[in-house]
């Protein structure tokens, strides 16, 4: 049975995300990065590197069925994908790059790419991976800025939901932006992690404020003598 945990105006899921899904409103974005089925369960966290943990989890072992992104889509008005070339997704118009500005010579991709069903042109956003905000909780963590990128390309998007929520990156981003999330995970470690950063992120309040609502005026008619 999914249990559920509220931060504000959060709402984060631990269970599977078949399973909640079909519980979930229509949100205005779909903002998530699943599992892209090439092992990065098989590595955790060391001091500064990545270090075999023989048998760990499998929540990596396989993507998730194309039946299942197709509902995670389906429940959102627009939606960003990361890895989305790992999954059987449609012909897209706009793809986002997330260029890692690596050195030359590094084993690991130098780019990743987000799926997305909108009607805009590609993007890239620079970033190196080494400047995660507050550590690397999670394999393949994405970074906050990074997700906060991604939601002002839906400017409109008061609602997001990440049906593979991970260390809560997503989460975070829409707290410091005012947006109202609603994120999945199944395992309980990256829940745990992903409630106590949107907690502090909570906490910690938005990046700009919203401003206040204007004063109603009284308009009077202008005559010339």
């Amino acid at each position: 049975m999914a249990e559920k945990v509220v931060i504000g105006n959060a709402e984060l899921w631990h269970g599977d995300c078949r399973e909640v899904l079909p519980l979930l409103p229509v949100h205005d974005l779909l903002l998530t990065d699943p599992p892209y089925g090439i092992g990065a369960n098989r590595m955790k966290l060391g001091t500064g590197k990545r270090k075999l943990e023989r048998g760990a989890d499998d929540w990596d072992a396989a993507p998730p069925p194309t039946w299942l992104l197709d509902m995670a889509v389906d429940t959102c008005e627009a939606a960003i994908v990361w890895g989305g070339n790992y999954f059987g997704l449609p012909a897209a118009k706009c793809w986002l790059v997330w260029d890692k500005a690596q050195p030359a010579g590094m084993s690991f991709a130098d780019v990743e790419l987000a799926w997305t069903n909108l009607d805009a042109v590609a993007r890239r956003f620079v970033l190196r991976p080494m400047a995660m905000d507050g550590g690397k909780e999670h394999p393949t963590q994405k970074p906050i800025d990074l997700m906060t990128w991604c939601i002002d390309k839906v400017a409109h998007a008061q609602t997001v939901c990440d049906p593979f929520m991970g260390s809560g990156s997503t989460g975070v981003a829409c707290a410091m932006l005012g947006r109202a999330f609603t994120g999945v995970e199944r395992e309980r470690r990256y829940f745990d992690i992903a409630c106590e950063r949107i907690s502090r992120a909570h906490a910690q309040g938005q990046l700009l404020p919203p401003e206040p609502p204007a004063l109603p005026e009284q308009q009077g008619m202008a005559f010339e003598p």
